[in-house]
């Protein structure tokens, strides 16, 4: 498995599969999810409705429609607190989960966003070591996890991660 970081737009991915950094309601959004459900089309919303509903750390996959990904899974990420609610438990399974379902539609190849850092407030470099770790310990699967950086600083995050872990 190789694991990439790169910065750029999620919804450009040619990849299997792209993460999507959903609500709970698995319903358009702002950031990332309304990036992805914008570029997808309509029919994401009726695929996403039909569904209902997705718990905080798990995940449940749909079909990509007008991206270049075959598959969206969308996974629901912690709203941070603090810390003390079981936000980073939570930030791993949505890793974890998001790899076994993606493999579960054979996708080989997966693109991440940086989950729960916007709107959810989760720390971006608390966030990017457990993006990293659970990527490294489940995603053995797969053939390529990309990081997808929407900013620099994020981008310089996984990077310094990546090399640390590669020594």
């Amino acid at each position: 498995m190789r694991i990439e970081a790169v910065r750029g737009d999620i919804t450009q991915e040619r990849v299997d599969a792209v993460v999507n950094a959903a609500n709970n309601a698995l319903r358009r959004g702002a950031g990332v999810c309304g990036a992805i459900f914008a570029a997808a089309g309509s029919r994401l919303d009726s695929a996403c409705a039909a569904i209902g509903a997705c718990a905080t750390g798990d995940a449940v996959a749909t079909p990509g429609f007008e991206l270049p990904a075959r598959w969206i899974v969308h996974t629901v990420g912690p709203v941070w607190h603090g810390g003390d609610r079981g936000e980073p438990a939570l930030l791993a399974s949505c890793y974890r989960r998001s790899i076994e379902v993606a493999r579960a539609e054979r996708a080989t190849t997966i693109a991440f966003p940086a989950i729960s850092t916007g709107i959810f407030g989760y720390p971006p470099g608390a966030a990017a070591r457990i993006a990293v770790a659970t990527v490294r310990d489940a995603g053995g699967a797969l053939d390529v996890v990309r990081l997808v950086a929407f900013d620099e600083p994020t981008l310089q995050l996984y990077r310094e991660l990546l090399e640390d872990q590669s020594r």
